[in-house]
């Protein structure tokens, strides 16, 4: 959520910047504005009036000692119209607060200054690439090395649980359990916290994060009310919901390996084969906890720390920064890195890593006290640190040579030092 006292004093700039995001939100800024101020007036009241509620109710003490009972009757009835206009002016700040409320976690995120415009992911800014002379084509697709080498069933996931679901088998299986080891256990030398966590959170946590309302269609929500994460970004994040932390603890850096879950609504006939948009899906998360003036540089460290990964394979990717059409809804900067896959002769995302500013925080109530001692909100940043189907997949494309899997070097201790799957 934006913080509503920066929308005060930068009405100008916000709207500016998010009318980058392709869509005009003057009036939706004006009337949280507006909203505020009416807020603003009924609290001015309201502590006017219990102030001066406050004082004839004192008074009556000192009329009864001197015997003036009508007088304390009158006031007696002042207090009673005061208690009702309290009632009433209460009644109405809550569903001014919640109008306001409403309204606000519909606004996506201020974009930072520098962001390139544009209106999709055609205008992304290319930043860097690695191993460019990796970038060969190949015609098989990952789904088929997968079939023919026995590391992937297609056809029981559906089976079993509808479109858009597999069933990882053998080998396969065991490359999923070495990919996620793999990820943890480099992202914990890097100074990252390992955790495990729920995959159900509570509606709180997804509000919390930026998840709901918006996403919500792609969630998948219980009967009780509670969710399947779309990613462990949610209980990472919301670890620290309502908690005032010290500065010195600050960056926080926290991992962790999960499922995840999403219905996709927004990508049908998108990817419809293969392993790279999927209902389940397996994930390694990064999250941090920095103070403001360092969130920025916190971002590089994170984009540099899921690079690693991939040049830990010796994949081919580029890193793009992310234009104003195409970022998310919480993130003020995002950096998106893509991984080559040889048979679509194209770069696909296989992290996305985002600074939110304190746009989640404040949602969160997640604060640490600086050295003033005063509360403040902290900055959040999460990326993925990899995604380990698409990792998967594009380890399938780039080292296949039409008959054998080569190995990439640092998984070959886990299929007992083979270099080929055959």
């Amino acid at each position: 959520m934006i913080d509503i006292k920066f929308l005060e004093e930068n009405k100008e700039y916000s709207i500016a910047q998010l009318n980058k995001r392709n869509f005009d939100f003057s009036k939706v800024i004006n009337d949280v504005l507006k909203d505020n101020t009416d807020r603003k007036k009924i609290i001015s009241e309201l502590e006017t009036l219990k102030s001066d509620k406050n004082k004839l109710t004192k008074s009556i003490s000192e009329l009864m000692r001197n015997n003036n009972k009508s007088e304390a009757a009158k006031v007696k009835l002042e207090i009673d119209k005061s208690s009702k206009k309290i009632i009433s002016l209460e009644e109405s700040l809550k569903n001014i607060e919640l109008k306001l409320n409403e309204k606000l976690i519909s606004i996506p995120n201020i974009p930072n200054k520098d962001i390139p415009v544009g209106v999709d992911e055609e205008q992304n800014v290319e930043i860097r690439r690695y191993n460019e002379k990796g970038n060969v084509s190949r015609e098989t697709p990952h789904w088929d090395i997968a079939t023919k080498l026995g590391l992937v069933d297609f056809g029981i996931g559906p089976k079993l649980s509808g479109s858009r679901f597999l069933v990882y088998t053998g080998k396969g299986s065991k490359m999923v359990r070495a990919l996620a080891d793999i990820l943890l256990t480099h992202h914990t030398n890097n100074g990252y916290k390992e955790m495990f966590v729920p995959v159900i959170v509570n509606s709180e946590a997804m509000y919390g994060t930026g998840q709901l309302p918006k996403f919500g269609e792609d969630a998948y929500k219980l009967e009780n009310g509670q969710y399947l994460i779309p990613t462990s970004e949610v209980p990472l994040s919301n670890i620290y919901a309502n908690e005032i932390v010290e500065e010195k603890q600050l960056p926080i850096k926290l991992t962790a390996f999960t499922q995840c879950f999403r219905k996709e609504s927004g990508s049908a006939g998108r990817d419809t084969k293969g392993m790279i948009r999927l209902h389940q899906f397996n994930k390694v998360e990064l999250v941090k906890f920095s103070k403001p003036e360092n969130s920025m540089d916190e971002l590089e460290l994170m984009v540099n720390d899921a690079e690693s990964i991939l040049k830990l394979f010796e994949l081919p990717y580029r890193v793009v920064e992310l234009c104003s059409g195409d970022i998310g809804f919480s993130s003020v900067k995002t950096y998106d890195l893509e991984v080559w896959f040889p048979e679509q002769n194209k770069y696909r995302e296989i992290s996305s890593c985002s600074n939110c500013g304190d746009f989640q925080a404040i949602n969160m109530k997640t604060r640490f006290r600086n050295s003033a001692g005063k509360a403040q909100y902290v900055h959040t940043l999460n990326g993925s640190g990899v995604a380990i189907d698409r990792l998967f997949a594009a380890i399938l494309e780039n080292y296949f040579d039409g008959e054998k899997l080569a190995l990439p070097k640092v998984l070959q201790p886990y299929f007992n030092n083979d270099k080929f799957i055959k």
